[in-house]
């Protein structure tokens, strides 16, 4: 039986199929003509520019960070050129066997895996991480014919940081480290034009002058255009806007006088600030002890930032800025200052001094059995009389004393040119009640103010606020901020333009009020406590030696140094100007945990005022005995400061790169 077919039906319907698959074909063709003509014409500049993006990319060129130099111009900081072997983790699949890998071709040493180690925690792992710098040429060779093998892996040429003169002035001068991710995100809130200069930039100034400076030192970052391979390497270099070096950052300091102070402290702890009292420019900025900054330029190892940071000595502490201490008997001077301004006393005015002072049942001492009888202001300052003082602060009250002593810039920031600086406590009844919570803790006692007389009690400060009322006393009242800068320098000129500073304060003390305070002053360094290390100077000083506490002792106890740990002895201080008539240079000085005054303190003192006055240096036997607390007098015959070799002994063979 034979099927009978509609030929005609099927012819039909074949059409139609024909027909809805032409239509889709010229639908689709008419998209993607729509989709050409999108592309090409609609798009075309647009693609144009990303394809021209992928052919190419912007490489920012980091800027020659600028030199940071003393007075004289001699090198703080400087900056060389090596090869870094860097590691970008995210494109590392397995990160110890290629450390592993990697040691075969390059010396990779534990503490080269441990700062590694740390930067990888401290950073994103997006980041290109540096495992071994100051790559040698062979090293550079050796890793350049396998780099096939490293996926992540590659060599960078860099500028790297340099302290040539390691941990001499290393708090003033500060350090650079890698930027860490809080200091990315403080970045976000940077305007466009700081945030588009800092591209490409690793390593900020963390500490000194570094910090403090880093606008000006970092420079402006230039551009590269350059042609890229499809593996991302560049090929060839289309355009180009050079970078342009920071500025050099000139200081005040005198590099050869602070490595004398450096040297003069020795083993022992404390700050010395140095500073001339018609500018305010600071000649020395001490804090010992220190430490190598080279140690964080290509970021330090867990064990050896342990080991500073939890020091007993802290060394990463700068104690003339951020140090706080009680000033001892150093106060005295200015405490004599305003009894006379407030007229609370006349300085032929006598206080009887039996060696101890009674208040409010207790007994406060003052020079251990015996008295010093009659006193007068003078005398009071030369011979350091505790009754004198407890007496005078009794009379004027807590808060008297601090607004005397607030606009010397006791318990104030005095407004130095870098950052960190503490305020310290100078106290009043106002201060304790917002320092304190429990209302039977923000009383102020009038027993709690005997104390403030000698510098004790309440009153810490640093050696730097010390350094600027004193310089301020030699100034006739006229008072500077104490600034670590000159000013700044192009790359390249020798003409330095000045940073501004503020205009100097005058505090409109009487001069006949200031001579007294003055004469007393020079007679200490003549009969006085300080006068064994002035014995022979060609200059007249003027000074006070201090003693103050470390740590509270009973009224009953009797202070014996042998019977204490070294950490809890009393520390030495002085403060002193020269010469009286026409002033130089003033200065604060604390060594901690010494004793007194006048055996650790004021011979260092004396051969700050021979060197920056006379430009003598302490003979090597000299220098040797005060570094140990063992000279007051000078010991052998000085050397001419211009005679004595540069750099310091040690260092003879540094070298270092300009740029």
């Amino acid at each position: 039986m034979t099927e009978l077919r509609n030929v005609e039906a099927d012819l039909h319907r074949f059409r139609a199929r024909v027909l809805v698959i032409s239509l889709l074909v010229f639908g689709c063709f008419l998209i993607l003509f729509f989709r050409l003509v999108y592309l090409q014409v609609v798009r075309h500049d647009d693609l144009e520019a990303q394809a021209e993006i992928n052919r190419t990319t912007i490489v920012p060129l980091v800027p020659t960070r600028g030199l940071i130099l003393d007075r004289n111009g001699i090198p703080l900081a400087t900056n060389y050129s090596a090869y870094t072997l860097e590691i970008t983790p995210s494109q590392v699949d397995n990160l110890e066997r290629t450390l592993n890998e990697l040691s075969q071709l390059v010396d990779i040493t534990p503490r080269d895996r441990r700062r590694f180690r740390k930067l990888l925690e401290e950073t994103k792992g997006a980041e290109s991480l540096p495992i071994r710098t100051r790559l040698s040429d062979e090293e550079v060779a050796r890793f350049t014919v396998q780099r096939y093998r490293f996926t992540g892996v590659d060599i960078k040429a860099r500028l790297f940081r340099n302290y040539p003169w390691g941990e001499l002035g290393s708090h003033v001068v500060g350090y650079i480290g890698r930027i860490n991710p809080a200091e990315k995100k403080e970045q976000e809130d940077w305007d466009e034009e700081d945030q588009a200069n800092y591209r490409g930039t690793d390593y900020i100034g963390k500490l000194g002058v570094e910090q403090s400076f880093e606008k000006h030192l970092h420079g402006t970052t230039g551009f590269e255009r350059v042609e890229t391979s499809a593996g991302g390497r560049a090929v060839r270099k289309l355009a180009s806007t050079p970078a342009k070096p920071g500025n050099n950052v000139v200081l005040s300091i005198d590099i050869k006088l602070q490595n004398l102070v450096e040297e003069m402290f020795g083993q022992r702890r404390g700050a010395l600030v140095a500073l001339d009292p018609n500018n305010g420019e600071i000649l020395a900025f001490v804090s010992k002890p220190t430490f190598d900054p080279n140690m964080f330029v290509e970021g330090i190892d867990s064990e050896s930032w342990q080991a500073l940071n939890e020091s007993i000595d802290k060394p990463l502490l700068n104690r003339a800025l951020r140090g706080t201490y009680p000033p001892g008997s150093t106060y005295k001077p200015f405490m004599a200052l305003a009894a006379l301004e407030t007229g609370k006393r006349t300085p032929s005015q006598i206080t009887q001094d039996n060696g101890s002072w009674f208040f409010g049942g207790h007994v406060f001492r003052s020079h251990g059995d015996h008295g010093l009888g009659p006193v007068d202001m003078h005398r009071s300052i030369v011979k350091s009389s505790n009754v004198y003082y407890y007496a005078l602060a009794n009379d004027l009250g807590v808060d008297a004393i601090h607004d005397f002593m607030k606009p010397l810039g006791f318990g104030q920031l005095t407004g130095i040119d870098i950052q960190g600086e503490v305020r310290g406590v100078l106290p009043s009844q106002d201060w304790k009640r917002r320092f304190y919570r429990r209302p039977e803790q923000q009383k102020w006692y009038a027993g709690e103010t005997i104390s403030l007389g000698i510098g004790q009690g309440y009153n810490t400060f640093t050696m730097l606020q010390l350094a600027s009322a004193t310089a301020t006393l030699a100034n006739g009242g006229i008072k500077h901020v104490p600034h670590l800068t000159l000013g700044t320098q192009a790359a390249g000129s020798q003409a330095v333009v000045p940073v501004a500073k503020q205009p100097p304060q005058d505090l409109r003390y009487k001069p006949q009020h200031l001579a007294v305070v003055r004469k007393a002053l020079a007679a200490v360094t003549q009969e006085g406590t300080s006068a064994r290390s002035f014995l022979g100077a060609k200059y007249l000083s003027a000074g006070k030696t201090g003693t103050a506490q470390a740590v509270t002792i009973g009224q009953k106890e009797k202070y014996d140094a042998k019977k204490m740990e070294e950490h809890e002895r009393d520390h030495a201080l002085y403060m002193a100007f020269a010469p009286v008539d026409r002033p130089q240079i003033a200065l604060a000085v604390i060594v901690e945990n010494s004793g007194f005054g006048a055996e650790h303190a004021a011979p260092m003192a004396r051969r700050v005022f021979d060197y920056w006055l006379l430009g003598e240096y302490p003979s090597e036997q000299d220098l040797a005995a005060v570094s140990q607390g063992k000279a007051a007098t000078p010991l052998g015959k000085p050397r001419l400061a211009a005679e004595v070799a540069w750099p310091p002994k040690g260092k003879e063979n540094i070298t270092f790169m300009l740029p």
